[in-house]
Order: structure tokens, then sequence, then C-alpha cells
């Protein structure tokens, strides 16, 4: 079920990671549980709050001002996810759009005079597309289309025009629409998509006459790259392909003869340039890793891509003469390229990035070629809590209960942790599934290993990042051989030492809500308490209930209804609530269109009914995950109450 789930990071020794960055995942060595150690500090770890965790500053997606004078980023120091301003030189940002509702994906014009951007209603996902004026915060809605989703918007360079996609509530296809931003009149790019596709991404090219963009399929499992003219709307199809692959395109060249893209078509994700005339590809790329591409620099010398090893993020700047790439010399942990059409100043001489550690919020970052040296922009962190006291994970391998695959999990060991068998341990579940943890910034289970849990967060089969093969390995089988990954994460934490056996704890979002609940009623002996966030649980319903496109994800993955019932009766944990033990804790969103808010009260209802104990929260003016400050803050105080209660960790020397 891709939820694309917002809950979505490791001590690794050199030797290690370069082993990694050559060998695939089924390569690797298994893990002693008996190697992971509790890091002896030999002072107190100060105590963290949720209040000053959560206050911590969000920073999402951002974009450069044409001169290269500003960075225009997404914020929440206000409390809401709205734009702000700040100099590319660094300083104090200042706010330009003040709005109850979030905001996304800001795009500066090519002339300066906008900023267009996206927002939603209460976390609805129906985005509407908006500009701000950067001069004087003027904003203007230009689709106003509550039953209607526009996002993923880009510019023409001549700014008269924006690209965009569009979906109505009631469908399940995206078609990607042109806009007058004058007149404020659009036409269809794209027409009479097949259901089960949907077009994404759509890219202008230097001259404005040209238009690329991908066509998915709804599974995510296969894709082409078009070119599409932008007066006649005829489209070429470039990566015509017979097997199952994907195709993705990201960046025009400035001269028009090539798109970057990435594609997975020898098993793993890797970036080439496609000649648009002979649609040849030139491969950049030949790992057994996720590579993702980037852009291309204004003047078409350089172009950039990400590789993904293991949840590290390193990030390589391409010369296209020298046919060389370097990685940039920068902090371990997640690093990506930042910026809207393009992560490069248009002086060339600058690249915008993010970069996001265990120990370190998500912040927008500079990169100067001439001096060789990153600027900090944003400072996510707040003063008083110290990153010294935060816990750097294990990156770890356990075998799959049916021995078929390694998999890789981090480990989160709370500081100076005597080997006791004392201590509560959490399998934290990620979402997606088509997602992965990674080495990031990950507020909860900074807090619980600050308490004195321990928690390890598996990348089970149907997770991103190990090649096409391992991510389809839970096709036709959800809430199968990727639960059972699940619960061998719950048997190797139990090996380390640490962990009382009595004290294991599931917990995820979204999909992640799902395979909590999954493990509750599968095996119920094994858990002391169960937090499943925005789950869904039962397929039938959730077809039923929820987006049209997820709809089209759930039926290809999982199979006919009809003819597959009994799976999907099986697959369906609300049809084993009987078999719950353990205190559960369920979280959702009143406006989720991914796992309707039905699905965890259907729940919460049936464990009630038994006599069961349950708790359940429903946040009303929240979608698929929350958003507003206030809200994060009340939900993990729930979750941190209710685990203290009914799975209380010992004495984590985290007081002062």
């Amino acid at each position: 079920m891709s939820k694309l789930f917002l809950f979505n990071t490791v001590f690794l020794a050199s030797s290690l990671f370069l082993r990694s960055q050559t060998s695939p995942l089924s390569a690797q060595a298994i893990t002693d549980p008996r190697q992971i150690t509790s890091k002896v500090l030999k002072r107190e770890v100060q105590p963290f709050s949720i209040e000053k965790l959560y206050m911590s500053r969000f920073v999402g997606s951002s974009t450069w001002s044409p001169d290269g004078k500003q960075v225009a980023f997404i914020t929440n120091i206000s409390g809401r996810n709205n734009i702000w301003l700040i100099s590319s030189d660094g300083g104090w940002p200042s706010q330009l759009t003040v709005s109850d509702q979030r905001q996304t994906d800001p795009a500066w014009s090519p002339d300066g005079k906008w900023i267009a951007f996206s927002s939603d209603h209460d976390g609805d996902e129906q985005w509407d597309i908006l500009l701000a004026s950067p001069q004087n915060g003027e904003v203007v809605n230009l689709t106003n289309t509550p039953d209607v989703a526009e996002e993923d918007e880009a510019w023409s360079p001549d700014s008269r025009y924006i690209a965009y996609i569009s979906k109505p509530r009631s469908s399940s296809t995206f078609e990607i629409n042109i806009m007058d931003v004058l007149t404020k009149r659009y036409r269809a790019l794209t027409k009479s998509t097949p259901k089960e596709l949907g077009n994404v991404r759509p890219i202008w090219s230097y001259d404005g006459k040209w238009i690329a963009y991908t066509q998915q399929h709804a599974t995510g499992k296969n894709s082409d790259v078009f070119i599409a003219d932008v007066i006649s709307g005829k489209a070429t199809l470039l990566t015509p392909h017979s097997d199952e692959h994907t195709y993705r395109a990201t960046a025009f060249s400035p001269d028009g003869k090539y798109l970057l893209i990435t594609s997975n078509a020898n098993g793993y994700d890797n970036v080439g340039l496609l000649e648009i005339a002979s649609k040849r590809i030139e491969w950049l790329t030949h790992q057994k890793w996720q590579t993702t591409s980037g852009s291309f620099s204004p003047d078409g010398r350089l172009l950039t891509w990400t590789a993904n090893v293991d949840g590290i993020t390193e990030m390589f700047v391409y010369d296209v003469a020298r046919k060389q790439a370097n990685m940039l010399p920068l902090q371990t942990g997640v690093n990506e390229f930042a910026g809207s059409a393009t992560a490069f100043s248009t002086d060339n001489q600058r690249l915008l990035y993010y970069h996001n550690g265990p120990t370190s919020p998500n912040d927008v970052w500079v990169y100067n070629f001439g001096l060789r040296q990153a600027k900090q922009l944003t400072h996510s962190l707040l003063a008083g809590l110290s990153s010294d006291d935060m816990v750097e994970p294990f990156l770890v391998y356990y075998p799959s209960r049916d021995g078929k695959l390694q998999i890789s999990a981090l480990v989160y060991v709370p500081h100076n942790a005597p080997r006791d068998h004392t201590h509560p341990a959490i399998v934290y579940v990620h979402g997606g599934p088509q997602s992965q943890t990674v080495n990031n910034f990950n507020r909860i289970v900074q807090y619980l290993a600050n308490q004195g849990y321990l928690v390890i967060a598996p990348n089970y089969r149907g997770s991103s990042g190990y090649g096409k093969e391992f991510t389809d390995a839970n096709r036709f089988d959800m809430g199968g051989g990727d639960l059972q990954d699940v619960l061998a994460a719950a048997d190797w934490i139990q090996q380390t030492g640490y962990v009382d056996p009595k004290k294991l704890v599931v917990m995820g979002g979204s999909y992640g809500g799902y395979m909590s609940m999954m493990a509750l009623t599968k095996a119920p002996d094994m858990w002391a308490a169960g937090v499943p966030i925005v789950p869904f649980v039962n397929w039938f319903t959730e077809v039923q209930n929820e987006d049209p496109l997820l709809r089209e994800y759930d039926l290809a993955t999982m199979g006919d209804p009809l003819k597959n019932k009994a799976l999907w009766e099986d697959r369906s944990p609300i049809n084993f609530v009987d078999r719950i033990k353990a205190p559960v804790l369920l979280l959702a969103g009143g406006n989720d269109p991914r796992c309707p808010r039905s699905e965890a009260q259907q729940v919460a209802d049936a464990i009630k009914k038994r006599g069961g104990t349950v708790q359940l929260k429903i946040y009303e003016n929240e979608g698929h995950g929350f958003a507003r400050v206030e809200n994060q803050i009340d939900a993990y105080t729930r979750v941190a109450d209710f685990l203290k209660k009914y799975v209380p960790a010992p004495p984590c020397g985290c007081t002062l």
C-alpha cells in the first residue's frame, strides 16, 4: 500500500561503509547481536521532552531566487508549514506567507516576480496552486478547486505559464495541464490516460517548446518517459520497453538534446543520459544500490545525482565533458539536492542541498564550488537540545525467517544502558511499503531512546533502496513475508542482551500501522503493546473508501478481491482482533484520504466490544500524518504516556 508516509538512521565503521558501497544487501554479513553496545557517557544524559523535540523546526522544500541572492523554503517556525525567505549568505529568515493551512513545493518564477506553491485544506490533499509575491507577500489562488488536486508545478522559461498535474477527487489519474498565469486559463497537455496510469513531473525545455514528463503505473513498478510539443500536445514515447521497469526524467539539458533520467532497467536504480533524437541511453552509473538523477547546471557543464547506500545518501557532481564524477565532501547522513527546477544557482557557482542526520534535523545548506565549502543556511535544532545526548544507530543485518533474504535494520540503544535484559524494545515499522528507514533525524525515536527504550527499524522486503527484486518481493503477499521480516526484527533485538522479552512493542504509521496491526493479531503473544498510527486494517473497506489512485495500487498489488478473497480476508487484521492481547493506541487523521479514519475506528470499536484495552485519538484537522505542531506534540505525548504506563523502561541515566 503506497501511502507515502511521513513517518519514515547509522553508526558505521568506515570499513563497513566502504564494503557497503560495493556489495548488494544479500552479500552482507549477519550481525552478531552481542556486538551492539550502549554508549557510556560517564555522565547523566540530558532528558528530552516531547515539546522541545517537536518544537525543533521542520525545514522542507526550497527554491533559489533567480538572482541567487535568496532562498525560499518551507518551515514550521510559526507552527504551520509556510514559506519563509533567507539570504543565500545566511542570516535570520523572514516569513513570507501566513496561513493556517500547510504549504509545500515553492517554485520561484524565472523573472523573479512570483513564487508558486501548493496548499491543501486540513490535510485533505486536494491541493491548490497559489502564487506569492516575494516583494510584499500578496497571495493569489490560481486554481481554487476544492475537489481537484493540483500540484507539481513548473514554470515556463518566460514565466508566462505553469505546467502542473491535476486529479479530480473521484479520479485515479493525474493529467498534465498548462495554465496561462495572466488569464488563469488552462488547457490539457495530456488527456484520457488509462485509470491505472498517471502523468507526473512536468519539465520544461530551456526554449519553452517541449515538456518532458513521466507516465507511471499505479503500482510504481513500471513507468515511461514522454516528451510533448507544448503547442500541439503531440507526445512521443522515449523509453519503449516490454518488460516491467521504471524510467523517470528529472531534467532537460540546456541544449535540449538530452534528458537526465533514473531507471531500474538493470535491476537497480541508476542514472543515465537519454538522447532524445535517438532514444539511446548512456548510463552514467552502474551501481547495485539506489542512485537518483538530479539536474543540470545552467551552462550544461555539470549534472548531479545522489547515491543511497543502506540509508546513507551522498551527492555527486558529474563533469559532462570529462566524464568524471566526484562525491561532494559533506557530513555523513542523508544529503540530497534542494531547489525546485534545479539545485544550481544561475551563475553555476553554488549548489543548494539538504543535510539531515540521526542527531541533526533537516536543514538547507549551500555548497560553493569556488571555496569548496558548505554553509548552513537554516538551523532547525533548538538551543537546549544537545546532539551529544542523542543516539546514533547501528546498521545491522539479520536473516529473514524463511531464510531467503537478509534484512537490514537500524538499531538505537540508549546511552548508559546496562546489558541486563530489563529494557523494553520497540519494532518501528516504516510506511510505504516502497519506502526506507534511512540515516535521518527521527524525533520520536530519539525521545524513546532517551527514555530507555531500544528501537529497531527494519527495512523489510518491499522496501525501496535495495533493488527491484527486493522491492517486488511482497507483491501479492502484503502482510505475509514482510510481516515475518518484522517479527524477525523482534527476534533479533532480544538477542542483544539488553531487552526484556516481555516488553516488546510494535509501532508504525500508514503501511507501518497496517503491519503493526498484523503483528498484534498474527503474533499476539509477542507484544506488550502496539501503536498503529494512521493505519488501515481491512483491505475490503480500504479500497472502498481510499483515494482512487491508491485503490488502483491496492488492486495491482493484492489482486482481484473476488478471485483472491481468501488472501484479502487473511491479510485483513480486523478479522483477527479477538486474538489481540496487548493494549493498543490508535492515532488517525480526520481528513486522511489514504488510510481513512474509519479504518482505525473499526479497530477501536471491535477491541472495546470484546473488553480489550484500546485508546483512539482522531485529529479532525489533519490528514495522513500530522502537520500542525500542537497536534504533533499531543500525539506523541499520548504515545509516550501510553508506553510508560504499559511498558515502562527502567531508570535510563537520563535525569539530572
